[in-house]
């Protein structure tokens, strides 16, 4: 009896101590919040990628998981088909900043404008925990716009 009596004590004391976890940084989903649209960056363009910006980036997040976080981002293309998309880093100066520029394809043969929701491309890239403790801020960017959260 005093054994399981000792167990659930400690049980209890365990869990309540769970909120205050909840609300300090130590917790991996209090890391970014949510998005916001923000203008794009200036920045060169690599010419070993010829894949062109896509038009609009409608959506970004970064989620945490058990080897780190994944950025997840959706834009929409001016037409469907494109393909082969993906998020490139571009180096900046400045310290905890990650800039992506969310980068695909155009379609092979010409191709028709359908709804908006047809024509959603969704992207996503690993961040590992080593990486992850020097970076306070993560910008996404297309051609009209760019999505940026913080820590």
């Amino acid at each position: 009896m005093t054994r399981s009596l000792t167990a659930a004590l400690i049980a209890l004391l365990v869990l309540t101590s769970c909120g205050k976890v909840r609300d300090s940084r130590l917790n991996p989903f209090n890391w970014f919040g949510r998005s916001e649209q923000t203008e794009t960056l200036q920045t060169v363009q690599k010419p070993a990628d010829p894949r062109p910006l896509v038009a609009d980036v409608v959506s970004m997040n970064v989620e945490p998981y058990s080897g780190g976080a994944i950025v997840r981002a959706t834009g929409i293309s001016p037409t469907q088909g494109y393909w082969d998309a993906e998020l490139v880093e571009l180096e900046n100066d400045e310290p905890g900043h990650l800039i992506l520029e969310f980068r695909l394809f155009p379609p092979v043969a010409e191709q028709g404008v359908n709804t908006p929701r047809s024509r959603e491309v969704t992207v996503a890239m690993t961040l590992s925990p080593a990486r992850l403790e020097n970076i306070s801020r993560i910008t996404v960017q297309g051609a009209s716009n760019a999505r940026t959260t913080r820590r």
